[in-house]
């Protein structure tokens, strides 16, 4: 028979804490990415200065296998998507579908604005020019994590898209076949079998005769790949330093516990250090949610990985005097997804401001929005909710202003920006302006 599941319980019942103080009772499993900084800069190094022989060498030390190429060949995505499941095919089309329909309603429009008669600003929203897109390949395989990147950057007309992926024993060194059906699905025919920090060196800085270099890298990976996004920010643009996945669920006495542990037990799944967090109003739940995963942790096939995950640190069971407080603590926490499971589960999802995705009501639980509700399953983690967004079209777009002003209109405000020129002690800029009127 196996030992119970222990899952750390906290009292914060009469208990009014500030934001830090609600954090800091619902810590996150602690990550060193400084650590992981220093022992990736040897890599980094190597794909910068090196050639596609240096990432074989690399796939072979952490992959344990031997690509033939770096570059996946064309007909190797066709023959992975010919020899998909057909139902895995249906249901990655289905889910395409509808993450194409909710990213559509995204897109921005151009925008003029009047300032005054003779002067106007545009905005326009133009996509960057070639984006990596970053899809792992540890634990799991995620062909709708190739959907969720690859959705986006299309819809905002990105011209140019790579996919890279790790190398796969199993498979000869080429990335999962999943994962290549569904970048053919997509019509993505520049893919890489690579994996880890070289995957994003490789994309930061482009190899000749191999990869161009890219503008953007987004997508999820392990602590290699965000200590790599770190080290390479301002080289290339990251979407995000994406940790370990994390749930928090709100609920009440209505509730069903075996709901609430099979969703808490699902997002376990991904990682031992995945953050599973409860806060709820009735005691009697929270015993029920620890009696349901009493029952199912020992039934599931990833046990021991489900295990360790609820056990440790970074998951708890929080007790609360009421909704508000709860409500307090979960915009505290800011998780990646945040569940509402309560009476008044609309009302109380308006009060939402800090979480990467919003999962409302019993029939909406967070393993819809890892496949098929629309969303999109790229979200900020460890917190970065309170000032992040999960990926999006935006994410690929940048808003450029174009400036036209007429001379009329140009005339009636120089005297304003010579003046404000002056005060900041910079006269060149004012200059600037009346050199416009010495000739009239």
């Amino acid at each position: 028979m196996s030992e119970p599941v222990s899952i750390r319980r906290v009292d914060l019942r009469g208990r009014a804490l500030s934001k830090s103080g609600y954090q800091n009772e619902l810590p996150r499993a602690t990550l060193d990415i400084s650590s992981a900084m220093k022992l990736i800069e040897p890599i980094l190094l190597r794909v910068k200065n090196g050639d596609e022989s240096d990432l074989i060498e690399l796939a072979l030390e952490f992959d344990g296998v031997k690509p033939a190429s770096i570059r996946v060949p064309e007909i190797e995505l066709t023959k992975a998507l010919t020899n998909l499941d057909p139902k895995v095919r249906a249901a990655l089309e289905i889910s395409a579908e509808r993450i194409k329909k909710v990213h559509n309603d995204q897109v921005r429009s151009e925008k003029t604005t009047k300032v005054v008669d003779g002067g106007r600003v545009t905005e326009k929203w133009v996509p960057v020019d070639r984006v990596g897109l970053y899809v792992p390949g540890g634990r799991a395989v995620y062909p709708s994590s190739v959907l969720m990147n690859v959705i986006p950057a299309q819809i905002a007309k990105v011209g140019s898209i790579a996919v890279a992926s790790p190398p796969q024993k199993d498979f000869g060194g080429l990335p999962h076949p999943t994962i290549l059906a569904a970048c053919a699905l997509l019509g993505i025919t520049e893919v890489y079998s690579v994996g880890g920090a070289q995957a994003i060196a490789l994309f930061a800085y482009g190899m000749k005769n191999l990869c161009e270099k890219c503008d953007l890298v987004t997508g999820p990976g392990n602590i290699y790949v965000a200590a790599a996004k770190r080290a390479l920010r301002g080289v290339i643009g990251i979407d995000s330093e994406a940790g370990p996945t994390e749930i928090a669920i709100l609920a009440d006495e209505s509730a069903i516990a075996s709901d609430v542990a099979t969703d808490l037990i699902s997002q376990a799944e991904h990682d031992v250090i995945a953050a599973a967090v409860l806060v709820t109003t009735s005691a009697e739940l929270a015993d029920e949610v620890v009696k349901e995963l009493q029952s199912r942790v020992p039934k599931t096939k990833h046990s021991e990985r489900i295990r360790t995950a609820l056990e440790g640190v970074q998951s708890a069971i929080a007790i609360v005097d009421s909704i508000d407080q709860g409500l307090d603590v979960v915009n505290a926490y800011a998780a990646e997804h945040l569940e509402i499971q309560t009476k008044n589960a609309v009302v109380d999802a308006a009060r939402i401001r800090n979480a990467g995705a919003v999962f409302i009501g019993r029939f909406s639980p967070v393993s819809l929005g890892d496949y098929s509700a629309g969303s999109n399953h790229v979200l900020p983690t460890g917190g970065c909710a309170c000032h992040s967004s999960g990926l999006s079209v935006q994410t690929f777009l940048r808003g450029l202003h174009f400036i036209e002003y007429s001379e009329s209109a140009f005339k009636e405000i120089a005297e304003t920006v010579v003046t404000l020129a002056k005060s900041e002690d910079l006269p060149a800029h004012g200059e600037a302006m009346t050199a416009r009127l010495e000739n009239q």
